[in-house]
């Protein structure tokens, strides 16, 4: 029996999915104006949060078996635009971030390239594509705070396998402008900021705050598996889990932050020797 069920996904025409999308578009344009006043702000010149809570790095260039590199150097170009409008963003209490909120659309009138980009699990190209790895460097840091993750999304299918994979499986947030978003709430009394930059060989990112860290974070799965689904593909699924233990009294709680369920598109039984080619 199939403990984790997953159905076959749908083929929409290509039609259905341009309409739906910029329906979609608008309908967050709305809400971004009805609740315009509650957004964060970029502040440059902020020097109150001066504490480092949680910082990360992820490589920039990963080259991967029948994808163009030029994309790959694209992307380079779409986080540094991207990162020129988030970086420095001060979120108070009370406060929402979104980060299409923050960077707008991308369009080539902007500077954005094409890039790399996932479409029901088959990789392609769009422009602004490879912003996905932002999404998933601010989730993970913000996994090691008491931030509250208002939305997320990751992506339904696993495209590439594991090398030299450093955190989880699953604890991403993919990126399609402007209705799959990373929207964070502020209900602390703290405030944050968020620092992102860019060097010659990964982008960086570091979440602050206005007082000292008070908790040490961890961030872990459980119940990772790989089953096959009655129409003959292979799906994986897992748990992830926040563990916070308190610096000085030393009691910890923990979190469910999510179940997830990806379709495979690769075989999950290929020697690790030959994962790097894919």
């Amino acid at each position: 029996m199939i403990k984790n069920r997953v159905e076959k996904p749908e083929n929409r025409s290509p039609l259905r999915l341009k309409l739906g999308k910029e329906y979609f578009i608008l309908k967050r344009k709305y809400f971004w104006w009805r609740d315009r006043k509650y957004y964060s702000q970029v502040d440059l010149n902020n020097r109150y949060c001066g504490y480092s809570h949680k910082k990360h790095q992820s490589v920039l260039l990963r080259p991967l078996k029948n994808v163009d590199m030029y994309l790959q150097y694209n992307k380079i170009t779409n986080l540094r635009l991207a990162v020129e409008k988030l970086n420095g963003s001060i979120i108070k209490p009370n406060q929402l971030f979104s980060i299409w909120h923050k960077v707008g659309r991308p369009t080539k009138s902007r500077g954005f390239l094409e890039g790399l980009s996932l479409h029901n699990g088959q990789i392609g190209k769009d422009i602004g594509g490879g912003l996905c790895q932002l999404g998933n460097l601010i989730y993970w840091l913000v996994l090691h705070t008491d931030l509250t993750i208002a939305e997320r999304w990751r992506h339904s299918f696993d495209v590439f396998p594991d090398v030299n994979r450093t955190i989880p499986f699953a604890c991403g947030a993919t990126l399609s402008y402007n209705y799959i978003d990373l929207v964070l709430i502020n209900k602390t009394y703290m405030t944050y900021r968020l620092n992102l930059w860019l060097d010659d060989k990964y982008l960086h990112g570091e979440i602050l705050a206005d007082v000292p860290l008070s908790y040490h974070y961890e961030v872990f799965e459980t119940d990772h598996k790989i089953e096959q689904q009655w129409w003959g593909g292979y799906t994986r699924h897992n748990k992830i889990w926040q563990r916070k233990t308190h610096l000085i009294a030393g009691f910890q709680e923990e979190k469910l932050i999510s179940e997830n369920h990806a379709i495979m598109m690769y075989n999950p039984f290929i020697p690790d020797n030959e994962k790097s080619n894919i």
